[in-house]
């Protein structure tokens, strides 16, 4: 690791509570998260602890109604939190935001009594939450998913497989998407299951190249039964659910990629500043500054990207456009400078000895998740462009 602290953030921020917040997540991100990552994340170790006490500290509500446990906080702000957990740890940035995509469908589509019942545990209860819409032969084609939910009397029975699902096995809730009607996004509906429901298991992790603390595996569905009243929204809704809810998901993973990418900048910075060669610090070479630099102008394109997406979604305006974006652009940018973080510490950047390595092969899966890079050119260029075919 650099001898160099790095600067905090610059950060525009709506409220004076919003900035003791920030402060209460960097404190917990240095003390808590930032010391153990390393070592964790090499032993593949998920650390459940953290979580409960994000928890206990009001963070895995943040954007939700207090009425429910949440924070009550914007966007704007909420995406700065997991930017600022991110940088400390991914696994743990990125596992904010999949709970509070896995809450989404219920705070945002489920009835008074349902959001009374479960809400207050999901989002300050200690729970964690998981949310499965891939399948093994169903992933940028979510539509064409197989989990079928054949109705039983009062009550739901749900078979199938659900594939590459962040907190597989582990999680206190899932909230699964399973047809329930016709082929396509038309027939498709949202269930809330508990994590303990007889007939749903985990499979073994998957073996990743990166975030190997955060496990990621298929989640088994055999005759599962769930109360209709576990039902999330309408029967055949649940496709809508998903996207609205991959919109605000794609936020997260934007915020998530600024924060890694901020982590490897501020290590580069720090050892370009100590590394002395030909009798002088390496930052002071051109080459470098120049890539400090692009690094760095990157990092703030970013997160202005993403904060623009949020603060339209916060105003309730049309925000998906922007949000594809953000999600396309903060994530190439991890990648980027990931990429160039481990060049400019030269060997000691591919050594497990310091992080920059670690934070290039996480990187790679946020141009992954939540709608692969492609998919969100795709979305972009409908925006821009009109529909295919037309």
């Amino acid at each position: 690791m650099s001898d160099r602290d790095p600067q905090p953030v610059e950060r525009q921020l709506p409220t004076e509570e919003a900035r003791d917040l920030l402060a209460l997540v960097r404190e917990i991100a240095q003390r808590e998260i930032a010391p153990k990552a390393a070592e964790e994340e090499d032993a593949g170790r998920f650390p459940r602890e953290v979580f409960t006490l994000l928890s206990e500290s009001g963070l895995l509500g943040l954007p939700y109604d207090s009425e429910y446990g949440g924070g009550d906080q914007p966007y704007e702000v909420y995406l700065q939190v997991l930017e600022e957990l991110a940088a400390a740890r991914l696994t743990v940035g990125l596992g904010v935001s999949v709970h509070t995509l896995a809450s989404y469908a219920l705070a945002a589509h489920g009835t008074k009594q349902q959001q009374v019942e479960h809400l207050p545990a999901m989002l300050g209860g200690g729970l964690l939450g998981a949310y499965c819409l891939s399948e093994p032969a169903s992933g940028s084609d979510a539509a064409s998913l197989h989990t079928k939910a054949v109705r039983d009397g009062d009550a739901w029975v749900l078979t199938g497989t659900k594939a590459w699902i962040t907190h597989g096995g582990i999680a206190d809730f899932y909230t699964v998407m399973a047809r329930t009607g016709e082929d396509g996004p038309r027939g498709i509906t949202a269930f809330l299951v508990p994590g303990d429901a007889p007939g749903l298991s985990g499979a073994v992790p998957e073996k990743k190249m990166g975030m190997k603390g955060s496990p990621t595996a298929q989640v088994h569905l055999d005759g599962v039964r769930v109360p209709d009243d576990r039902r999330i929204g309408e029967e055949g809704q649940g496709f809508s659910i998903a996207l609205s809810a991959l919109d605000s998901g794609r936020l997260g993973i934007a915020a998530c990629a600024i924060g890694l990418a901020q982590a490897a900048l501020d290590e580069a910075v720090g050892y370009a500043t100590r590394r002395r060669q030909f009798g002088r610090p390496i930052a002071d070479f051109q080459g470098l500054r120049f890539m400090i630099a692009d690094m760095a102008t990157q990092i703030e394109a970013g997160r202005a990207l993403y904060l623009a997406a949020a603060r339209l979604r916060d105003a309730g305006r049309p925000f998906a456009k922007q949000a594809a974006m953000a999600k396309l652009h903060c994530t190439d940018t991890a990648m980027k400078v990931t990429t160039d973080a481990v060049q400019i510490l030269g060997g000691y950047g591919y050594t497990a000895d310091f992080p920059a390595e670690r934070y290039m092969r996480e990187a790679k899966v946020l141009q992954i998740v939540e709608g692969t890079n492609q998919i969100q050119r795709m979305v972009i260029a409908r925006h821009v462009a009109g529909p295919e075919g037309r």
